[in-house]
């Protein structure tokens, strides 16, 4: 449960565990972003705890290297490495979803117990707690379509957000084609949806406990 992979941008470098979807952080070479994966780790547990699970990675150890894009640089994982293409059996399905239920539940924790107006960041930038929450919203019913989830805009509707993540973790909790691992044809692996899904919730979990003081 050490493995990582690294995504390597223009300028910067993005370091995720292959066992623990959502557990990804970022740096300006390999080294520092393997060391921000580990700083982050007791944080992460969190996470997994809330899943059930039991978290102890050990030393990352880096399985494969791939190619980011300028996305990379601007601060998302989005390249898709080799090793989601393999078939992903019930176990290890239900186990992602798991963990992405439970950044969907401390998001929602964090969001409650928060200032509308949050800390601004070094250069004056930043969201306030209501757009961030319609941003990762927003952006969860985009990468839904990548997996055939289609849902309308919900412009503020909890009862049609639940329904949706309802949807969306039912598909994920399903193994992908034997093949190409996508949930649907030409859509995304399911390891790859579940690692980008469980990552934004978790990333403005973060954002949001560091600059609500």
């Amino acid at each position: 449960m050490n493995r990582v992979y690294l995504e390597l941008g223009p300028k910067k470098v993005f370091a995720c565990s292959l066992g623990w979807p959502g557990w990804c952080r970022i740096g300006r070479s390999e080294e520092s972003a393997l060391d921000a994966l580990t700083d982050y780790a007791p944080r992460y547990r969190v996470i997994a705890e809330r899943a059930g699970l039991a978290f102890s990675p050990g030393d990352p150890v880096v399985v494969e290297r791939v190619p980011g894009t300028s996305t990379t640089d601007f601060g998302a994982p989005d390249a898709v490495p080799e090793a989601d293409a393999a078939p992903v059996d019930a176990a290890e399905a239900g186990r992602g979803v798991a963990l992405m239920r439970a950044a969907w539940e401390i998001f929602d924790e964090v969001t409650a117990v928060s200032p509308e107006e949050l800390r601004k960041g070094p250069r004056g930038g930043g969201r306030d707690r209501d757009p961030m929450v319609a941003h990762v919203v927003e952006a969860e019913r985009a990468y839904a379509r990548k997996v055939g989830v289609r849902h309308k805009p919900f412009h503020g509707d909890r009862e049609a957000r639940d329904a949706m993540r309802a949807e969306l973790a039912d598909t994920l909790a399903r193994p992908g084609d034997a093949v190409t691992g996508a949930a649907v044809p030409g859509g995304w692996p399911v390891r790859y949806a579940v690692r980008r899904i469980t990552w934004h919730v978790i990333d403005h979990i973060w954002e949001m406990e560091d600059r609500r003081y």
